[in-house]
């Protein structure tokens, strides 16, 4: 239950904004110049904060970012680590999935790097609470369904 103190100090949202930017990219062109002028943000701010946030990721990695504008023109946003999809692609050396799964196995990973991945997911905010195991087996789930197969050792 939120005291009234802090009922009262709650700033009214005016939207949230998520999207998709390279690591160190975000410049005030589009597609993060439009999605925050329209609310009246900062854009220069934005973009000098996150690319300090994410310089230690490689240049072009895409990152999930979440912006959470407020009606006084002022913004907060979390950054997100790349998705399981892409870290998969890079991990198995393919463009895209098969297409069709289940059926065509586009490639073929190791434990050990399903292993890899999911310690780089658990420091998510939202996988932070979960076991290193639970996040592997969403991680192999979404493994198979983009058609690459998962080995104990690869040959």
């Amino acid at each position: 239950m939120s005291t009234l103190k802090e009922i009262l100090t709650r700033r009214p949202v005016a939207a949230t904004i998520r999207l998709t930017v390279p690591a160190g990219g975000a410049r005030p062109a589009p597609p993060v110049g439009p999605a925050l002028g329209q609310y009246r943000l900062n854009l220069m701010a934005f973009c000098k904060d996150f690319n300090a946030r994410t310089q230690k990721y490689k240049p072009d990695t895409p990152m999930a970012v979440t912006i959470t504008a407020f009606k006084d023109n002022t913004f907060e946003f979390t950054v997100k680590s790349p998705s399981v999809t892409w870290y998969l692609k890079k991990a198995a050396g393919v463009d895209s999935g098969s297409s069709r799964p289940g059926h065509v196995v586009a490639s073929s990973l190791s434990v050990k790097h399903i292993y890899e991945i999911a310690k780089i997911k658990q420091s998510d905010p939202y996988c932070q609470y979960m076991s290193l195991e639970s996040i592997s087996k969403s991680i192999i789930g979404t493994a198979k369904s983009m058609g690459i197969q998962v080995v104990k050792e690869l040959e």
